[in-house]
Formats: C-alpha cells, structure tokens, sequence
C-alpha cells in the first residue's frame, strides 16, 4: 500500500500558502504630495485648481459674471474658484436637513450668495464697520453674523453686486481675498493685542507682515486643504490655537527672552486632531518667516489624493512633530529654531467679556451678542455708539464676541447700556456668554439642522431653569448643524453635533449627538481635550435645554471638592459612567 503524499493544493487546487510564491508588494497608493509624486493632479477637485488658479476668478466676476448673471457662471468657478473670493452659494430656503445628503449641489443651492469679510486679528475700526453695516442694509438683507474666527459674513448677495461691495471694502482697507478655498484663510489674533495689561507681547505687527506679504500670492493659492492660523502674546491663550493648522502661542524664553513658541497640525471636522508642540523658540522678527515655512511645507507635502485627509494633521500625524520640525529647518528655513519652553497654563478666560482696565488706564468693553448674530442696523448703530464714547477701534474674537476699545471710564455705563439696545450684552448670563452656534440649515448647504436660532431659544430657556445656580462658571456650549464641527463641537463642555433623530413617537426629527466635557486649555484646565460621546445618546432639537439642566445639575450634585475648588464640568463628564451622561 502507498503512503499518501502531503498535499500540496489547497481546496480549490491552487498552491498550498507555504508553496505559494512570494507576492511583490503592492507599490503604495501615491498621497498626491507635489514634493514625492509629481503634480498631476488625482481629483477633480485639484484639476480645477491646476486649470486655473483660483485668484484669477476675480477678474471674471468683474467683467462677465456680475454682468451677465447668475446664469452665466460655469460650475467649476461657482462651487470652486469663487471660494477664493470669500464666496459661496447659500442653501435654497424650505429644502429639509433629511435632503441635504441626497441632492446635488445645483439642487441645494440658492442663486444668492454668503459673503466672507475677512478681519485679520479681528481688527477694525469704525469707519470699517461702518462700512460693513452699510453693505449689509444695502445688499444683504441686513444680515450679518460674528463667525467663531473673527470675520463677519453676509447673506444674500448677488453676483451682480459684487464688484460695488468689493470697492467699499478695498477703500477703507477691507477684503475678501482668500477667506474661503484651500488658501490661508484669515489669521486670528489676539483681541486684546496691544492693550492689554497683563499681554507678554503684541502680535499685531506679525499678523500684518503675513498678510501684507502672503495673502493673495499665486504662489500660495493652491494648498491642498484650507490652512487655519493663529497669534496670540496673550496669557489667556485666547485664539484656539490648538485647533488652528499654524499657531504661534507667547511664552518668555529664560535666555532669548519674549517670543513664541509654535504648533501646528490642529483641526476638528469629522477627524478631530489636536495640534502640537514642535518644542521650537520662535522671535516676533522670524514669526512671517515661519509660518511661510509651514505654510510652503504644507503645500510641497501635504496629502492631496483624497481631499479628507488633505488637511495639516494628517500629515503630522504620519510624521510626528520631529520629523515635521526637521524638515522644515532642512528644507523650507535654512536653519535650525532653538529648542523653546512650553507656555504656561492660562491665566485667565480668553473670550474677554465685560469691562477691563487697559494698560494705558482706558477700558476695554467685551459684548455677546446671540450666538454671534447681529445686522447690518446694529453694526451701523455700534460704530455711531463707539465713537460717541470717544473711540474708533473694536475687535471681534474667535468666540463671536466684539469688543469696544479705548474707552474712558467715565463713557463705560452709557455704552455698556448702548451695547444692549443694540443686542450686544456686556453682563450676559452664563450661556448667552458660552453658547456659539455655526450658520446651520438657514444659509449652508452641508447643514443638516437649524443652529442659530434653536440655540438662542436654549439659552433663553437656561437662564430661566438654571438661574436659581447664581455661581455657575460658564459652560461652552456649541451647536453645530453637521458633523463639520465649524462651531468647535469636540472642544465644549457642551457639545450638539446636527442630525435627524427619532423622538418619543418615533419620528424622525432634527436634533443633535451629544458630545461632553471637551475643552481647550483655560484657567481651570491645564491640557486642550476632546469631548467624549456616549453611545446612543442624542437629543431633538426642543429637549436641548432640559437636557443640558440635568446634566448641569447632576454634575453640581456629584461633583468633587479639593484643594483646588470644585471639580470641573469636563473633568466629571470624563469620570462618570455613562448612564450619570443621559
């Protein structure tokens, strides 16, 4: 009898897995990186911007589209090339949140347009405001919002209008150059820059020096994602900085003295990340110098094949930070930056509200209006308010606030006052101050649910519920109408992430994904967090303030005492079980 022999197919006939041969390895997907994979493009998306670049749009707007019509703009400017014009289509009105992921942008969209005033540092004076009242009454309907990165945007504005709008805002030293699109959308600044008491240095220079030399240059109008920057030689670390793609933070060098020291790769959206420390000394002089470093390394090396990883972080991520920081020295400076100490926890909030005593013996007045939402009358009556108490400088913060400069004390009570006629609080309870809302279904296309005017109503429903809690520390709460995360939701206390819900009856309602105990470094938190979600734990639309009661509630029942005070909102959101979150 034979013996039989060991098989050497598998069960389909095919070479048993140890008498296969050896596979070559699948060569990787390229990133689209301009600097490894040439600069084909991989994506409709980057064929549009390799076509034409997008600054060159403005000269089409000018000379065709504002006088021929909506109808006559090609889609590749509409729903690309404007963008760099701060210009996007808004959402046409009645379309529910349950259509926004099933039409096509054409069916979306309205033949009016949201428009972008970009407000570097959140600088303005009130003839600029002014001017930006004037547009809104004239061209928009009167709308006008604060956005949570220190610009105002306007509503229904047609293309024919345009180039007017543009030559109001260029006179007084305004623009809208490259506040949308894979550009470097505004740099946010400190409000407080130059004024304040307690400020380690004044970024106002470097802010001016970027976007004097690099905004509008072809060479940096095709990055592959937008790019976020912020500045702040502020102690209350008051310009989001962690989730900001380049930011540059005031610390004191024990032997260079005051400078900055740099992080970069944050950013939220769908894939939260948060930036970080490259351990780098960076002086005010070299501060343009590196951010166009960063900034050129983004371009030459950033992921460019599939647009939702394009961003800063996925690079870093893949990276790290001591790969990204030598490279940068080799490659984009020529030099080597000098090991630097981190900045020292905050010292105080950063959204500056209400009334504080600048260095030079004048005050400064920080005003919420309603998540961020004022008009073209208010703006109007604000710049008349301003200078009748003897000022011309306001500045807008990356918390939809505005704030009054300059002012002498005696003028403070009339305009605090003033303020509030016009719907901007100086005194404002504990959630008018914290709550910020994105632009939601009203105007944008991606939204899913109504954002503004459902969180004013949250609020005015927690002040009555909650007002019994006279020492309540203001919680951030942040509604946003998709999973976009344009109103921070991962970095709040109080996170609300839009989408359609089922409630008691089992229909199908807008409503929200509740994200907790997020936040970005603060006075009574050392280290920048993610918010947590709880399985299964959403909420409609009119159960925003019940909830948010119990679970505020809870929290001061349940919350633990030490050395240090009270135990924080986000650090018991994190300790708790589950079940204490519903």
């Amino acid at each position: 009898m034979t013996s039989a022999r060991p098989s050497t197919t598998g069960a389909q006939g095919r070479p048993a897995p140890a008498d296969r041969p050896a596979r070559p390895a699948r060569p990787a997907r390229p990133n689209g990186q301009w600097a490894v994979d040439g600069r084909a493009p991989l994506n409709a998306n980057e064929e549009m911007k390799a076509q034409d670049n997008g600054l060159n749009v403005r000269e089409r707007i000018e000379q065709v589209y504002s006088r021929e019509g909506f109808d006559s703009i090609p889609g590749d400017d509409l729903h690309g090339r404007f963008r760099w014009w701060g210009l996007y289509t808004q959402r046409k009105p009645g379309i529910d949140g349950g259509k926004t992921a099933t039409l096509e942008p054409h069916e979306l969209e309205d033949r009016y347009f949201m428009l972008r005033v970009r407000v570097d540092g959140g600088a303005l004076s009130t003839e600029q405001l002014r001017v930006i009242g004037q547009i809104s009454v004239d061209f928009a309907r009167g709308t006008a919002d604060i956005t949570d990165r220190q610009n105002i945007q306007l509503h229904w504005i047609q293309v024919e209008d345009v180039p007017e709008i543009w030559r109001r805002l260029e006179a007084v030293g305004l623009s809208t150059t490259e506040a949308c699109g894979d550009v470097p959308r505004v740099v946010l600044g400190s409000p407080v820059a130059g004024i304040a008491a307690d400020e380690l240095i004044d970024p106002s220079w470097a802010i001016g020096e970027i976007v004097r030399r690099y905004i509008g240059d072809p060479e940096l109008a095709n990055l592959p994602r937008k790019y976020k920057t912020a500045i702040t030689g502020h102690p209350s670390q008051d310009v989001v900085h962690e989730i900001n793609d380049c930011a540059f933070v005031a610390v004191e060098h024990p032997e260079l003295g005051v400078g900055f020291d740099l992080w970069v790769g944050g950013g939220l959206s769908a894939n939260p990340r948060l930036g970080e420390r490259l351990g780098t000394f960076v002086t005010e002089e070299q501060v343009p110098e590196v951010w166009l470093g960063v900034t050129r390394l983004f371009r030459d090396y950033g992921f460019r094949r599939l647009r939702n990883k394009a961003r800063l972080k996925f690079l870093l991520a893949d990276w790290g930070p001591e790969k990204f920081r030598q490279v940068l020295q080799d490659e984009f400076l020529g030099f080597a930056l000098p090991d630097g100490p981190p900045a020292p926890p905050p010292t105080r909030s950063g959204d500056h509200v209400g009334v504080h005593r600048q260095k030079d013996g004048l005050f400064y007045v920080g005003a919420a209006p309603y998540v961020g939402r004022v008009s073209g009358p208010d703006l109007l009556g604000v710049a008349d308010l301003v200078e009748a108490a003897g000022s011309t400088r306001v500045r807008l913060t990356p918390y939809q606030k505005l704030l009054v400069l300059d002012v002498p004390e005696d003028a403070v009570p009339a305009l605090v006052a003033g303020l509030r006629e016009h719907h901007l609080e100086a005194e404002p309870s504990p959630f008018r101050r914290s709550t910020i809302a994105c632009t939601g279904i009203e105007y944008c296309k991606l939204a899913i649910v109504e954002t503004k005017q459902t969180a004013r109503e949250a609020i005015t429903d927690l002040e009555q519920r909650l007002g019994d809690l006279g020492d309540l520390k203001p919680l951030s709460l942040h509604v946003n109408g998709c999973p976009n995360s344009c109103a921070r939701i991962q970095t709040a206390d109080i996170g609300l992430k839009g989408q359609l819900v089922m409630n008691d009856a089992g229909e199908q309602v807008p409503g929200f994904q509740v994200h907790l105990g997020g936040g970005l470094a603060a006075d009574d938190r050392d280290e920048a967090g993610l918010g947590r979600t709880v399985r299964g734990l959403k909420v409609t639309a009119d159960e925003i303030a019940p909830y948010v009661e119990r679970v505020v509630r809870r929290w001061v029942d349940e919350r633990e005492t030490g050395a240090g005070g009270h135990e924080s909102f986000a650090a018991w959101a994190h300790r708790v079980e589950d079940e204490a979150l519903r």
